[in-house]
């Protein structure tokens, strides 16, 4: 079986998601920002090398039409009920009979060579990490025999505690690899940083 990718993504609908990047920079352009990032982690995700899938929150919104945002093309499934990590770790055991990967969409700087390390990784390690500069961590992914007992609690999510609570959560005996550092835009001093904070726009996908 070929491996999957997991986009995790909010419906781009306006005051759903983003909230903390709107409280700086404003609904409308947080808005806009959250379209342009989900546009282009489906640009990056998509490739021969596994399949793409979008696992969409809220639920009502997993038939919404995005034309220019979501890919109509792209297989979609609904993400549940719990918290972050009930939700990813129901996904991990659901597609764990090939190597599994989770992200989220907002990362300007992702480049698709990410996406093949992780799964390059995975062939050797039971879990894969790619840490974020705030803590937390913007890929998860497991072997076959990982996904198959992924369990992701107790984690303090959306903290600096998010990446070592993950850890603390695995088994001692499993190999673990990480990915290079990146920077997820969730509010107005992120996006500034951003290239598109700083007028760049978003990264070369390749």
């Amino acid at each position: 079986m070929r491996p999957t990718l997991l986009i995790f993504a909010k419906s781009p609908r306006m005051g759903l998601a983003k909230t903390r990047l709107a409280r700086g920079v404003g609904v409308v352009a947080a808005w806009r920002t959250k379209r342009r990032m989900d546009a282009y982690t489906c640009r990056v995700a998509r490739s021969a090398g596994w399949e793409t899938v979008l696992a969409v929150a809220p639920q009502k919104d997993l038939r919404a039409q995005f034309p220019s945002v979501w890919p109509s093309g792209l297989r979609r499934i609904g993400q549940g009920h719990g918290d972050l990590g009930q939700r990813m770790a129901r996904a991990l055991v659901a597609f764990g009979r090939a190597p599994v990967c989770i992200i989220g969409s907002d990362l300007p700087d992702l480049r698709q060579l990410d996406l093949v390390r992780a799964f390059k990784a995975l062939k050797r390690a039971d879990v894969v990490l790619g840490p974020a500069t705030d803590g937390g961590y913007w890929l998860i992914g497991m072997a076959p025999r990982a996904a198959r007992r992924a369990r992701l609690a107790p984690v303090r999510w959306s903290s600096h505690h998010t990446l070592s609570d993950t850890l603390a959560c695995l088994p001692s005996n499993w190999r673990v690899s990480f990915l290079r550092e990146l920077e997820d835009v969730d509010d107005a001093a992120s996006f500034k940083r951003s290239t598109l904070g700083q007028g760049a726009g978003i990264s070369n996908p390749s």
